[in-house]
């Protein structure tokens, strides 16, 4: 399985190479189009199913994930997929080495080699205080995870201690911590200075921030959308 990103950063697309006989996993609706003996199998989860599958579904569900997952296996002669996501921005291929994990913000995730071992991670009380979802998506195993960003993704190598605003994680290592804080010196400076709530990480890994906050940009355009009207 070979990733290439394409038209990073703003744009960005991921075209993925099958030799015979490869798979892997991606989101669904991911897609943009595909070689024409590429096969397809719809799930909402390929290891496990019964009520254990279709509650782990529910559970990326809430996540920001979509319910099912599509898994893609090229034909004798290989073929390769293109994907890319609602929101335009850059991708990124990470790789896992079997040693860790990492944690998947929201709607970050696009797709996964076949080794690689997809969990839902609980958060905490803390993240639903934050405006931001309680339930993690956790990769580990060996192989390559492709993410996604709005904006530009950018790693951010931490040794100590960083401060992300909530809305700017799409992914870090699960080596570190994070709590959730106020911005400034006190409640009042972080209200009245537009930033809020943060994530203070500590310890040792990486984060993967991107440049704009999905969230955020949706409610500045709340108020100007109208509600349809009816006939």
């Amino acid at each position: 399985m070979k990733v290439e990103i394409q038209k990073a950063p703003s744009n960005s697309a991921a075209k993925v190479v099958l030799e015979a006989g490869q798979s892997f996993t991606a989101e669904g609706g991911a897609m943009i189009a595909m070689s024409g003996d590429m096969q397809i199998e719809t799930s909402i989860s390929r290891n496990e199913g019964g009520a254990k599958g279709f509650l782990k579904g529910l559970a990326r569900g809430l996540a920001g994930e979509g319910l099912f997952m599509n898994h893609y296996t090229a034909g004798s002669g290989g073929g390769e997929v293109y994907l890319s996501t609602t929101l335009p921005g850059d991708m990124k291929v990470l790789e896992l080495d079997g040693t860790k994990s990492i944690k998947v913000q929201n709607s970050s995730f696009v797709a996964h080699s076949p080794d690689v071992n997809m969990t839902i991670s609980w958060g905490g009380l803390k993240n639903a205080f934050s405006g931001e979802n309680m339930i993690w998506l956790e990769l580990s195993g060996k192989g390559q995870v492709v993410i996604n960003a709005f904006g530009m993704l950018y790693p951010v190598q931490i040794d100590g201690e960083y401060i992300v605003d909530t809305g700017n994680i799409a992914a870090y290592d699960d080596s570190l911590d994070f709590k959730i804080s106020k911005a400034g010196g006190s409640w009042v400076s972080s209200i009245l200075g537009g930033e809020g709530l943060v994530c203070r990480f500590k310890g040792t890994g990486t984060v993967w921030c991107q440049t704009h906050a999905d969230k955020t940009f949706g409610a500045s355009l709340t108020p100007f959308l109208t509600p349809k009207k009816e006939k």
